[in-house]
């Protein structure tokens, strides 16, 4: 019970931390997340809430992908499971620190994205551009490389290019 509530009050506090990074125009901020292992950062005005997982209503001859149909506050939310639809790891392999990141509504798309960890908010000023070389072929959506002061790499996924995908767009909306 106690770990229930200390979930509730990180998700409470990230929330406000959202909130309030919004607000603020001066510097960009991001939204850490986990997938299949990798580090992903979505932008704070392209991301909105963060729900812990809830029943979800299967999609018949559906993507492998496509984790089902949820109801968040009353909305009907297709669910992406972000690892396999990135083909980090199969489908349904996701571990019990799942959590759902709903994308922006000024993206237009009711779409709930499965993250394995929810790994806090960061700032411009704790990550530089990895000088690293990008992959041939890399799709519109993968944005920037990042490396933190512990020496972490970062993907920057851009959500609004996301739903822009052909593959994504076909099957969630």
């Amino acid at each position: 019970m106690a770990n229930k509530e200390a979930l509730k009050e990180l998700q409470h506090r990230l929330a406000e931390r959202m909130q309030a990074a919004r607000e603020q125009p001066v510097t960009a901020s991001w939204l850490a997340v986990e997938a299949a292992g990798v580090g992903l950062l979505f932008s704070l005005g392209q991301a909105a809430e963060i729900f812990t997982p809830v029943p979800m209503k299967a999609v018949p001859y559906a993507e492998p992908w496509l984790a089902g149909v949820a109801n968040l506050r009353g909305g009907l939310y297709t669910v992406v499971d972000l690892a396999a639809f990135l083909g980090l790891r199969e489908a349904g392999l996701a571990g019990s620190g799942t959590r759902l990141v709903t994308l922006n509504p000024e993206l237009h798309m009711n779409c709930a994205l499965q993250v394995d960890k929810l790994l806090g908010l960061r700032g411009n000023e704790q990550l530089q551009p990895d000088a690293g070389e990008l992959p041939a072929g890399r799709p519109r959506y993968a944005g920037a490389l990042m490396r933190d002061a512990e020496g972490r790499r970062w993907q920057v996924l851009d959500l609004e290019a996301l739903v822009r995908n052909e593959r994504f767009v076909r099957i969630v909306v």
